[in-house]
């Protein structure tokens, strides 16, 4: 029953659905709003990088950069999968006149709510630890192990069959809508959350990782964005996983040990 219904849906219907010059400008105006993200982002952190365990400033401050952040590191990532959207969208409209089916903007909309709960939660978890207040994880104690180690729980969650369950339905569009489609105005925002979820189960340990190398560091914005898009977009699936999980080992390995070595790392306390 599930194979017939997967080869019954109405993404299946709508195969090789045609690419016209307005998916190519959805696009263009994705890529176009994450430089603009990239922009704003750089003004609005500039001189706030302090390394791991920068601080976050007040909630309404950490909420609209954060948005930002993810516009500008994701948005390049999840071109196709909005550009598939697209397409099957236009398909349907083009077969059924009397379909509803919620814009691209639905869609992205609903990504952009799964990240910045993710973001709220990751706020909420840095307030609970400063509140806590535990001395021996200041930087000039246990702070450079605690970072690193962050980091290499990153690396070996790389490896892991629950990263690459989710990578696989981030890297194939036309497979996540094909289970995923649903008509009607609170279709697109519903796969746009669903979407998300994958998204935050394949890449939350690298955000993690960029809490521990400074949040706020523009430098190391794009290091993460760089991973995500590499293993997201590349043709080769597992390759590019493997590489990040041993070039994040290495780094937290240096973060604990000799984080003063560490290229483009604010080491806190020191200019």
């Amino acid at each position: 029953m599930q194979v017939a219904g997967l080869m019954d849906s109405p993404v299946r219907r709508a195969v090789r659905p045609p690419l016209r010059r307005a998916h190519l400008a959805l696009v263009g105006l994705l890529l176009v709003l994450a430089a603009v993200a990239w922009l704003v982002t750089d003004e609005r952190m500039h001189g706030m990088d302090d390394g791991p365990g920068t601080d976050l400033g007040s909630l309404s401050f950490y909420v609209g950069a954060w948005v930002l952040m993810m516009a500008a590191m994701m948005f390049p990532s999840i071109a196709p999968m909005v550009l598939a959207y697209a397409r099957v969208r236009s398909a349907r409209l083009a077969r059924r006149t009397d379909l509803t089916l919620g814009p691209s903007s639905a869609f992205v909309a609903g990504y952009l709510v799964v990240w910045t709960a993710y973001g709220l939660a990751a706020y909420g978890l840095f307030a609970l630890g400063r509140s806590v207040s535990i001395d021996a994880l200041a930087w000039d104690r246990a702070g450079p192990y605690l970072a690193g180690g962050v980091l290499v729980a990153a690396a070996l969650y790389e490896v892991t069959p629950a990263k690459d369950a989710c990578l696989r339905r981030c890297r194939g569009p036309f497979a996540f809508l094909t289970e995923a489609w649903r008509d009607g105005r609170f279709g697109a925002p519903r796969m746009g959350i669903e979407h998300g979820l994958w998204c935050v189960g394949c890449c939350w340990a690298l955000m993690a990782a960029l809490f521990a190398l400074g949040v706020m560091s523009v430098g190391w914005m794009v290091f993460i964005a760089g991973l995500i898009a590499a293993e997201k977009l590349l043709p080769w699936r597992k390759g590019p996983s493997r590489a990040i999980a041993g070039l994040l080992a290495i780094l937290g390995i240096a973060v604990a040990f000799a984080p003063e070595r560490v290229p483009g790392l604010t080491v806190p306390g020191m200019m």
